[in-house]
C-alpha cells in the first residue's frame, strides 16, 4: 500500500517497488517482442518490393528498418540494465528470501 504525504510524493514499501520493477521488466520485454515483430514485417515489405520495384519503398524502408532496429537495440540494453537494477534491489533488501503468495 502506498502512503501519500503530498500530492507529488508517494512512498512505496519494498514489495510494492519490486512488483512495479517486475511489471516494468515485463513491459520492456513486450516492447522488445513488438520491435522484433515489426522488423520481420518491414523485412517482408522490403522482400515484396523486390518484385514491385517501388522507388519510394526502396528509399524509405531501409530507414524505417534502421530506426526500428535501434529501438530494439536500446530496449534490449535497457532491459538488461534494469534487470541488474532490480536484482540489486532484491539482494540489498533481502527480498529473495521473501516468498510472494500464489495468485
Amino acid at each position: 500500500m502506498a502512503f501519500k504525504l503530498s500530492p507529488k510524493i508517494v512512498f512505496m514499501d519494498k514489495m510494492e517497488k519490486l512488483n512495479v520493477m517486475n511489471k516494468i521488466l515485463r513491459e520492456l520485454e513486450d516492447v522488445s517482442n513488438s520491435s522484433t515483430a515489426l522488423l520481420k514485417k518491414i523485412a517482408q515489405i522490403e522482400a515484396e518490393n523486390i518484385n514491385l520495384g517501388n522507388k519510394l519503398l526502396e528509399q524509405k524502408i531501409p530507414d524505417v528498418f534502421e530506426h526500428t532496429d535501434n529501438v530494439l537495440t536500446e530496449t534490449t540494453a535497457l532491459l538488461t540494465e534494469f534487470t541488474t537494477v532490480r536484482d540489486t534491489f532484491v539482494t540489498e533488501n533481502k527480498l529473495d528470501e521473501v516468498t510472494e503468495p500464489a495468485p
